[in-house]
């Protein structure tokens, strides 16, 4: 339970208890509330201090130094935890001071109730398959260096035959199904790839039924010689039973798909208010339509939103989460000055300080914005207009099920739809997130939901299933893109753009190539 800090003699002692804590440990993980990422920091590069009547603690970050008053806090024997506000008390936070030390520790309990996790997986399936051995069960890699992994990877053998069995063994949501198939088919090919009973052999996806479904539509997108070596199976919660699950062909999800009701995006043009503020920099603001008004992003990054209440419009400002957006007002007036001008000195090509948030946050948006103005910079055969960025294609609240919108839709002057899928770094799931875009984008268009809702006005749509464009700077392609496009459906019919690694300065197309070039 956390201790309020009321009386001076309990600041004290609380100063005097926190820096022995701090003291204790060489490297900490901050963690400063919700919407923010944690960051390493070491005992030198924080304080805590009373000061007039409050105690204060203070962390160097690549944002510079901020400061909290401490409201409350406690030690609860593996972090530190602070109630803490700044800015007069308009921000609230729950700091928590992880020691690096207990981080490890933590990491290993965890792997080790993972490894267990997949050891009862391996036995589950073992008792499925007469005459089968377990050969191994292990864990997959981390996403980080010391992080334990969260997918079982086990081998049985049954006399000369391989059987590869994997399943996720932490809670996770539908949305990550990609990433779950993305590292099974890399680890099912490099393993494989070693052993003469390579494709011979069978491989188990294993699932709970709240993602089954979701990962049988993936694996109906990949190409006939894997889908034959494929099984599903659904776990019950109490990990006591496996039951088969069909897999379906391409052809029943589209009949399988909902014909619901398909809405247009709104294109209606900004307010007064948003085109005040696109004015002030009209090469860097755009505008996105919101459920309840507009947003505006400085290159991608969304730092105002404007709202009508009461016939009256409103500006509510700040790049973090809800609790860090402030009414502009008279009061508040200077902050959005100063929010102004640091994103016209750090979120530009030129910015000096690239290590500054402000350019870091948000890349792929920022990439997204650019190519918004010019979609020809990527394809001169794309129109122009209308052009729709992160696309829905399916209702809202429909994130839980893993249908996350297309990141751009095209329509090339052909007539042929293109779902375009951004990434600035290194992600296996590219490929399997643009052929999912793609299943949703090709059941709408054979349902004819895009024709009914006029989604390209008067130009035609070509009746040929959509295109997909993985676009990525050259050196920030995944190292299993390859792997992972060879995997696909040949009728998937994907391109790879290679762009400049300066794309902040201008988007130069560096290399094409169709998924018939691997």
């Amino acid at each position: 339970m956390l201790k309020r800090l009321t009386m001076p003699d309990e600041m004290e002692d609380a100063a005097r208890r926190i820096r022995e804590l701090i003291e204790a440990h060489a490297e900490w993980l901050y963690a400063p509330g919700e919407g923010s990422a944690s960051v390493e920091v070491r005992r030198g590069e924080m304080d805590v201090c009373p000061a007039q009547g409050r105690l204060i603690f203070s962390c160097w970050t690549e944002k510079g130094v901020r400061s909290w008053r401490v409201r409350a806090w406690t030690w609860t024997g593996a972090k530190l935890l602070l109630e803490a506000t700044r800015r007069a008390g308009a921000q609230h936070a729950l700091i928590e001071l992880i020691p690096r030390a207990s981080t490890k520790s933590t990491n290993a309990m965890i792997s080790a109730a993972r490894r267990e996790r997949s050891v009862r997986l391996a036995q589950l399936a073992c008792s499925c398959v007469e005459g089968a051995c377990i050969e191994r069960a292990a864990l997959s890699t981390g996403a980080g260096r010391g992080q334990p992994g969260r997918y079982a990877r086990i081998l049985l053998r049954r006399h000369h035959t391989s059987l590869f069995v994997t399943g996720v063994v932490t809670p996770g949501e539908a949305y990550e199904v990609d990433a779950f198939l993305s590292s099974t088919l890399i680890w099912f090919t490099r393993v494989g790839a070693g052993a003469r009973t390579a494709l011979k052999g069978k491989l188990w996806l294993i699932s709970d039924s709240r993602h089954i479904a979701a990962l049988a539509q993936r694996v109906a997108l990949l190409r006939s010689e894997l889908r034959r070596v494929i099984s599903l199976f659904e776990i019950d919660e109490g990990w006591r039973e496996l039951k088969s699950f069909r897999c379906p062909a391409q052809e029943e999800l589209w009949a399988a798909e909902r014909r619901e009701s398909f809405r247009r995006p709104s294109r209606a043009e900004p307010g007064e208010t948003a085109s005040r503020i696109i004015a002030l920099a009209p090469g860097a603001i755009d505008m996105v339509r919101a459920r309840h008004g507009e947003t505006l992003r400085f290159h991608g990054l969304p730092f105002a939103r404007v709202r009508r209440l009461m016939g009256v419009e409103h500006i509510w400002f700040g790049v973090g989460g809800m609790h860090q957006r402030r009414l502009l007002d008279e009061r508040t007036a200077p902050d959005w000055d100063r929010l102004f001008r640091e994103l016209s000195e750090h979120r530009r090509a030129e910015a000096t300080d690239r290590r500054h948030a402000l350019y870091r946050l948000a890349p792929e948006a920022w990439l997204e914005s650019m190519l918004r103005r010019d979609i020809t910079r990527l394809d001169p055969g794309l129109r122009i207009a209308p052009l729709y960025a992160q696309f829905r294609t399916s209702r809202e609240g429909a994130l839980s099920a893993g249908a996350r919108p297309v990141d751009l839709l095209a329509l090339r002057r052909d007539g042929r739809l293109v779902v375009i899928e951004l990434k600035v770094s290194e992600d296996r799931e590219h490929v399997l997130q643009g052929a999912d875009y793609w299943r949703r984008v090709e059941a709408h268009r054979r349902a004819g939901n895009l024709v009914r809702a006029l989604l390209f006005g008067d130009a035609a749509i070509a009746d040929r299933s959509p295109l997909v464009y993985l676009v990525a700077p050259t050196l920030r392609f995944h190292r299993a893109f390859n792997t992972l496009v060879r995997a696909l459906d040949p009728r998937i019919e994907t391109y790879r753009f290679d762009i400049n690694e300066d794309w902040r300065a201008g988007v130069r197309v560096m290399r094409r190539e169709s998924s018939t070039d691997y």
